[in-house]
């Protein structure tokens, strides 16, 4: 039985913190493609590639070999795990996300992963885009404020001084951006299941969404 799970939401809904904790108790490839995007605009930046540079951003893109090792991230055989949630990439991730040409290449490799193995995948377009035809979707989100105090409290918990205020800022300008791209916009899937983690812990949220996958497994057993 292949199963194929979908989380999508806005940033810092916590998205990548449960699918990876779903992920070890199904014992299934958990896939951040947050991060693929992460990595990418790392790239860019580290070489003063600009995402108006469609093409070079696209030839760079093209260039690299990703793979997870659990959640972590290895780009050209170099761990970005860390690297890549520094708030120089997450202010400007967004808008290299946005080049239509970079999702195309992304969604590719992204859809080849899920068809070798059973996956969760975390993103913006899984269940609309990516894994369209998943039998298990879910769009996680939570008020901007909140997302914001968890960004800004995992941050400072790795030492780095940020301000609540930019942080918000950012989350807010993130969400436009993604939910007003004209290429595979943020927006939940009509048969997605809506979490609002406003007022949930992660064990809550992660004990529900487990129920609706199990309920799926123990349906299709043969």
């Amino acid at each position: 039985m292949n199963i194929s799970v979908a989380i999508d939401g806005p940033a810092g809904a916590g998205k990548s913190t449960i699918a990876n904790i779903i992920a070890n108790r199904f014992n299934l490839m958990y896939i951040n493609t947050g991060s693929m995007y992460r990595a990418v605009a790392l790239m860019c930046m580290r070489r003063g590639i600009s995402y108006t540079e469609v093409e070079a951003v696209c030839n760079l893109t093209n260039s690299l070999t990703m793979y997870f090792v659990g959640d972590k991230l290895v780009v050209n055989e170099e761990d970005v795990s860390e690297e890549i949630r520094l708030p120089k990439v997450s202010n400007n991730v967004s808008n290299f996300a946005a080049i239509a040409e970079v999702r195309e290449i992304l969604v590719r490799l992204q859809q080849e992963m899920a068809s070798k193995y059973n996956v969760i995948m975390d993103g913006r377009d899984i269940g609309t885009v990516v894994l369209k035809n998943a039998p298990l979707k879910f769009f996680l989100t939570a008020s901007a404020q909140e997302r914001a105090n968890r960004r800004c409290n995992e941050l400072n918990e790795k030492g780095i001084a940020v301000e609540y205020n930019n942080i918000l800022d950012d989350i807010i300008k993130r969400d436009y951006i993604d939910s007003n791209r004209e290429t595979n916009p943020l927006r939940m899937a009509e048969d997605a299941i809506k979490i609002d983690s406003s007022k949930l812990c992660i064990d809550e949220v992660v004990d529900l969404i487990s129920s609706y996958i199990r309920e799926y497994i123990n349906k299709h057993k043969q």
